[in-house]
C-alpha cells in the first residue's frame, strides 16, 4: 500500500524564534514534499538560519559531506535513498552533525530505528512549526553550546526567565501565567510585529483563529500592568497586523 502523507499544520510559518541566530547558522533540510519544504524553510528562515533544502537522499548526503551544517532536518520518506540509510552513512563517514528526524511514521518501533540509525531527535507528521522550530534550536545549542538568555530587556522593562519575575523602572509586577508568557514572547520579538495567530500559537497552542477576542483581552491586561502607570508606552497595537513591544 503507498505511503500517503499527511498535512502539515499551518499555522505560525511566519512564528518568530527565540532566539533568533544569524546567517551563519546553517540548516540543511532534506524533504521531498514541495509544501512542507517550502513550509519549513520559509519558518526556519524568518528564525535567522541560513537554509539549503534538496529532494533526495543522495543529494541531501552530498550535501551534507561536502558542506558545514549546524543542524540537518531530514525527511524519511526520500526518492532514491531514504532517510534512514542517509544518516547510517553520516555516522559511517563519522559527520555528527545533529540531525532531526521528520516521519509520518508513529510507532516506537519506527523511533527506535531512527534514533538507533544516528538520529538525534525525531518528529512525527503533521507537526506544528513551532515544536520543529523548538527541536532544531535545542540541537544547535547542545551542538555549540550557545547559551539562553537569563533575563530579557526591552529599555526599562526586564523579565527574568529563572525568577519569572518582571520589573519596570525597578517597580515589581505581578502577572499571570499567560501574561507572562505573552510579555516573554513579545520581548523575544521586540521591535517584530506579531499577528494575533501567531500569539495564540505560541500562548494556547492553537493551530486555528477560533474567531474570539481572547487575545486583545491578554494583551489589554498586559498592558494595563506594563504600561499605564508608565509615560513611556512600550506595548502598540499596528492595526490589521497585530502587537509590537518597543521603545
Amino acid at each position: 500500500m503507498p505511503h500517503v502523507r499527511k498535512p502539515i499544520s499551518t499555522f505560525a510559518s511566519r512564528s518568530a524564534p527565540s532566539p533568533r541566530y544569524d546567517l551563519s547558522v546553517r540548516a540543511l533540510l532534506v524533504e521531498d514534499d514541495d509544501t512542507i519544504a517550502e513550509f519549513v524553510a520559509r519558518g526556519l528562515r524568518e528564525a535567522g538560519f541560513a537554509v539549503d533544502r534538496v529532494a533526495d537522499g543522495e543529494a541531501g548526503l552530498a550535501s551534507a559531506v561536502a558542506n558545514a551544517y549546524d543542524v540537518a532536518i531530514v525527511d524519511l520518506m526520500l526518492p532514491k535513498r531514504d532517510g534512514l540509510s542517509l544518516i547510517e552513512e553520516l555516522r559511517r563517514k563519522q559527520i555528527a552533525l545533529p540531525v532531526l528526524i521528520l516521519s509520518a511514521r508513529r510507532s516506537v518501533d519506527d523511533r527506535v530505528r531512527g534514533l538507533q540509525a544516528g538520529g538525534d531527535d525525531y518528529l512525527t507528521k503533521p507537526f506544528a512549526f513551532a515544536e520543529l522550530l523548538a527541536r532544531v534550536q535545542a540541537l544547535v545549542r547542545r551542538s555549540s553550546r550557545i547559551a539562553e538568555p537569563t533575563t530579557l530587556t526591552v529599555d526599562d522593562l526586564v523579565l527574568d526567565l529563572l525568577s519569572r519575575r518582571v520589573a519596570r523602572a525597578g517597580a515589581p509586577i505581578d502577572l499571570r501565567p499567560r501574561e507572562f508568557a505573552l510579555l516573554e514572547y513579545l520581548m523575544r520579538n521586540a521591535g517584530k510585529v506579531v499577528s494575533k495567530t501567531m500569539i495564540l500559537s505560541h500562548v494556547w497552542e492553537y493551530n486555528f483563529d477560533p474567531q474570539t477576542n481572547i487575545v486583545d483581552v491578554l494583551v489589554s491586561r498586559l498592558r494595563e500592568k506594563i504600561d499605564r502607570p508608565f509615560e513611556k508606552k512600550l506595548l502598540h497595537t499596528v492595526r490589521g497586523v497585530g502587537y509590537v513591544l518597543r521603545a
